[in-house]
């Protein structure tokens, strides 16, 4: 083993940078005999240097993040501060000065992946981050590695611990929206203002992730379609039961059928309670890829946390510590595919659409006239009326998401219809 450790910078020292300090103090000699030699945490980043930091030696700790990269003498860089700046010059700052960079950066690989792998490819170094989708779950370097001989077809996956929690809660109780959510808060699932996992952003950035890697196509945090899971309902989780289904909020990453093109998005939707994903309960991730000769594979775990993300960064350092040692480089950016992000217009799936209705007759061929003149086929119609007013939910055959608007608009321009209550897609079949 060779005696010279190999030094470790840590930008942010929070709930997740802590814990990956933690990991290398007390599992040194571990990481060392699997590494091939010794790593030495040779500085912290942090924004309040005054806070106490358990374990970490005070003198270690600096606020200046630039001139912790530029030292020169650093083998890797761990990056866990998140957001665009200064992780992005921070990064590329430290490839320029040699090191190699392990991240958890979800939001800037999505942004600007294409731009970071460059820089790595141009300075000779490797850029890891299996922390930046779905946690502690190995995802990433099982696409890019033990798939990389096969055709992978379609990504599935619930990627956000937040949304999950909230619609299990949903699903299981009988609870609303907002009743869930603030139980997610109280928890400690939820931050003070959960945007970011209700609206789908974080998702979003995940998937573009995910479809850029399986697909071997740069794919962009803005080529993804994304809908928020605020407005799902009772009403909506009542009805997929009556389908014998839940509701999710799953980024969907899909090869065309005719492989000339992909999609990616993210969206509350129905799955049968038959598939792998509707028994993923509470905060936990997972995911579900499909390719060509392996088949239908599932990917499941603790998706965030403290202790969980740190050991996918671990697995990162411990991946670049021995490329470093052998004056190798890991996997880069693989975009040759370069294959177009279609729109959400050409995605096709099932729907199921609920209907306020005036009750009286004729509504219902009214309905299935319109359906039927934007070509979108009913599989299913449910009707319940009373006092005048009246529920209509219909479930369609798969047709494209450009014809369903068309008949929503459509719907909305009728007489009959007081209002279109509810729409979701219909996964997973």
């Amino acid at each position: 083993m060779r005696t010279r450790p190999l030094k470790v910078a840590l930008l942010g020292c929070g709930v997740v940078g802590s814990e990956v300090a933690r990991i290398m103090t007390t599992h040194a000699d571990d990481l060392a005999a699997r590494i091939g030699a010794p790593v030495e945490l040779a500085g912290v980043a942090v924004r309040r240097p005054s806070k106490v930091r358990e374990g970490i030696d005070p003198d270690l700790i600096t606020t200046d993040a630039t001139a912790l990269v530029k030292r020169g003498d650093l083998d890797v860089v761990v990056e866990v501060i998140g957001g665009i700046e200064p992780a992005r010059t921070l990064i590329t700052t430290a490839f320029e000065h040699g090191a190699s960079v392990v991240s958890a950066n979800k939001a800037l690989l999505a942004q600007d992946g294409a731009a970071l792998h460059a820089a790595a490819d141009e300075h000779g170094r490797d850029l890891y981050y299996e922390a930046a989708v779905a946690g502690a779950i190995p995802l990433i370097r099982p696409l890019r590695e033990s798939l990389a001989g096969d055709k992978v077809n379609r990504v599935l996956g619930i990627v956000n611990g937040t949304t999950n929690f909230i619609l299990d809660k949903m699903d299981s109780t009988g609870a609303g929206y907002q009743e869930a959510l603030d139980e997610a808060t109280a928890l400690g699932y939820a931050e003070a203002d959960p945007t970011a996992d209700v609206e789908g952003f974080d998702a979003a950035a995940k998937a573009a992730i995910l479809a850029g890697i399986a697909f071997h196509t740069r794919v962009r945090l803005d080529d993804v379609y994304r809908e928020g899971m605020t407005e799902v309902t009772a009403a909506d989780f009542a009805s997929a039961k009556e389908m014998g289904c839940t509701i999710k909020l799953l980024a969907i990453c899909e090869r065309a059928a005719d492989g000339a093109s992909v999609t990616a998005r993210v969206h509350p939707a129905m799955i049968p309670l038959s598939h792998p994903l509707a028994s993923v309960r509470g905060a936990y991730n997972a995911v579900f890829v499909e390719s060509e000769a392996a088949g239908q594979l599932m990917f499941y775990g603790p998706g965030a946390g403290g202790s969980p993300t740190a050991s996918a960064v671990l697995g990162d350092l411990v991946a670049v510590c021995r490329n470093r040692l052998n004056g190798a480089t890991g996997p880069g950016e693989s975009a040759y595919a370069a294959l177009p992000v279609s729109p959400m217009g050409d995605v096709v799936t099932r729907y199921h659409i609920s209907l306020d209705v005036a009750d009286k007759p004729g509504v219902l061929a009214q309905v299935a006239t319109v359906f039927a003149e934007h070509g979108v086929s009913i599989d299913t119609v449910r009707q319940q009326g009373k006092d005048g007013e009246a529920s209509l939910v219909v479930v369609t055959h798969r047709a494209s998401d450009a014809a369903l608007g068309g008949t929503v608009e459509a719907l909305r321009k009728l007489d009959t219809v007081r209002g279109v209550a509810s729409i979701m897609r219909v996964e997973g079949e």
